[in-house]
């Protein structure tokens, strides 16, 4: 209490100089406490005003100059970025802290400031329209400050000036967001403190004392118990933003196929991927990763060994998701999805309205080709057994694998053994396979090879089994009906008398052949509790095992009418979607 007092008294020293006495600060500390906060609503009403002053006249007022000169920005866009401050700033500098300040000053004869907060608080409402106009205007000062040098020649030079104590234009935006919640704390305090006997203050008991709380505010309150449970680790306390959903949630490891617990925070504009805290000491989870929702994109992953699981991709990130229902699943994906829609509205409205016609043609179109601009999803390691450029199988001591950073590929050492600069990462160096080293940087390498012809053998997997007549992971056994090597089995529809096995779903180059026409497919003779079938012809016999009855009498099917010679195309018969490459991932 009496270092807390001491402060305020210190602090009115600059601003109310007839109160200083240095050398008295005891009689301060003896206030009672509806008269501690009072002051500290004073002291920090005065510096707000100075907040309000810099604001409106000095970045205001400069930059309207400069808008009148028409060398910078028109003077339409300056007022949208200011909206309404020279309102709130006369507001407070002439009425609100002369009656503070009035009010302190006889103190000792009318003690009480409810009635002055009562009196002058339906003048708050003018911070409806600065709280409506703050998104706007954020992103205004944003796309101006790329657009324009000399705006932001200007902005840089007043951001230097001692008055501004090295903040941005952005950041003293944002006082008057924050002052009206804490009005609402120091007058719930200050009811608080009142003595139960003292009535000269009538003031509103503090859940009423809402009235200088607009429905806004309400946003941001929430915004500031998860700023709290982040350990104030992230500027979330913005008016822009608008916390749609959290909740925990597994992440999928792609390296060891394993799931940990994780925690999302999903904003209008971004994604909190965080960690939780085994020792919770004043926050509840890390900030591991920040994703703009600019950009995003979300579909299901249709993974038998993680249900419920779906993929979110960001320009920073891409993240494997697993829910613990297919309900949860469900209204994550929904949440997304209606962020990423708001997102793109609210940036196609901003375009038309701040560049118009004339400047839609100055915007830069997305190219096709996103390698480096977004993260990548990164292709498992259990779905690949060789490189995925060289072809090479991998081995747990000479040939091990690596990620590349730009197409999320499985890659040797070899085939990754290059850096470039990835748009998604700050442009900092990061490993990239072979090619996307050439079209990253342009630079060719002279061992590079073109035009290499394919064998049968060298069809990709994923190429061929998202256009396929059938696909799926089968077990091959031995001759003894021993259990064999499980693989991916395809039949593409370019070459449907021929079926191709993989080692893993991604291998770019199959591991054995077997050609259809002439065998005859049936089941074997003795039982089994396995869904078995077999291929035969002459004295050689391929047995398979399926994972489910159902699977097994659809490849026994295809596989007839291939060895027949009759295999139906796509458009002769339905295609049935659980078949296709891209269901199963």
């Amino acid at each position: 209490e009496t270092s807390a007092g001491t402060w305020v008294f210190s602090e009115l020293n600059q601003f109310l100089p007839a109160w200083s006495n240095p050398f008295l600060p005891l009689p301060y500390t003896q206030d009672p406490e509806e008269k501690k906060i009072a002051l500290e609503l004073l002291v920090t009403e005065q510096a707000y005003v100075n907040r309000l002053h810099l604001l409106d006249q000095v970045f205001f007022a400069e930059l309207m100059k400069e808008a009148r000169s028409g060398k910078t920005i028109p003077e339409e866009v300056v007022k949208m970025i200011f909206s309404n401050i020279s309102s709130i700033y006369q507001f407070h500098a002439l009425f609100f802290l002369p009656e503070l300040q009035k009010r302190m000053e006889d103190w000792s004869s009318n003690p009480r400031i409810g009635d002055v907060i009562q009196k002058l608080a339906p003048f708050l409402k003018m911070y409806g329209e600065y709280l409506k106009n703050f998104d706007k205007a954020v992103e205004l000062i944003a796309t101006w400050w790329e657009k324009s040098p000399p705006f932001q020649e200007l902005i840089l030079d007043i951001q230097k000036r001692e008055v501004c104590a090295n903040l941005t234009l952005q950041h003293h935006m944002l006082e008057p967001v924050q002052r009206i919640p804490r009005y609402e704390l120091l007058l719930k305090d200050y009811v608080r403190k009142l003595p139960p006997d003292t009535l000269p203050d009538q003031f509103p008991s503090p859940p009423s004392c809402s009235f200088v709380f607009l429905a806004p505010q309400e946003r941001l309150q929430n915004l500031w118990e998860v700023y709290q449970r982040l350990g104030l680790e992230d500027d979330i306390v913005d008016p822009s933003n608008e916390l749609i959903k959290e909740g925990p949630i597994q992440k999928i490891s792609f390296r060891n196929n394993t799931t940990s617990e994780k925690y999302l925070f999903l904003f209008n504009n971004m994604l909190l991927y965080c960690v939780p805290k085994v020792i919770q000491v004043g926050a509840e989870f890390q900030v591991r990763w920040r994703i703009n929702v600019e950009g995003m994109k979300v579909r299901i992953l249709k993974d038998v060994e993680f249900p419920h699981s779906f993929l979110v991709s960001g320009k920073q990130r891409s993240l494997e998701l697993q829910a613990r229902s297919q309900e949860e699943m469900n209204t994550w994906i929904k949440a997304f999805q209606d962020a990423i829609a708001k997102k793109e509205k609210r940036t196609e409205s901003f375009k038309a309205a701040v560049h118009g016609p004339d400047g839609e043609a100055q915007e830069f179109s997305l190219k096709s080709e996103e390698r480096g601009r977004r993260a990548p999803q990164w292709v498992r390691d259990k779905l690949v057994t060789m490189c995925m450029r060289c072809k090479e199988p991998f081995n747990a001591i000479t040939r091990r694998r690596h990620h590349c950073r730009a197409c999320g590929y499985v890659v040797c050492a070899r085939c990754s053994d290059y850096r470039a600069p990835l748009q998604y990462d700050g442009n900092r160096l990061n490993r990239v396979c072979v090619e996307c080293y050439i079209f990253l940087t342009g630079h060719l390498l002279p061992e590079e090879r073109e035009g290499k012809h394919k064998g049968i053998l060298e069809k990709e997997s994923a190429e061929i089994s998202g256009q396929s007549l059938m696909c799926s992971f089968l077990q091959l056994l031995d001759k003894n009906g021993k259990w064999g090597t499980r693989g991916w089995f395809v039949i593409p529809q370019d070459d449907p008398l021929v079926l191709y096995i993989y080692a893993a779903p991604q291998d770019v180059k199959a591991h054995t052949s077997i050609p259809l026409l002439g065998y005859q497919v049936r089941e074997p003779p003795q039982s089994d509790p396995r869904h078995l079938f077999q291929l035969v012809q002459s004295k050689q016999i391929y047995t398979f095992v399926a994972e489910t009855e159902e699977l097994k009498e659809r490849w026994m099917k295809i596989m007839d009418q291939s060895a027949k010679g009759n295999a139906l195309l796509p458009g002769e018969e339905e295609e049935e979607e659980d078949d296709s490459f891209d269901d199963l991932e």
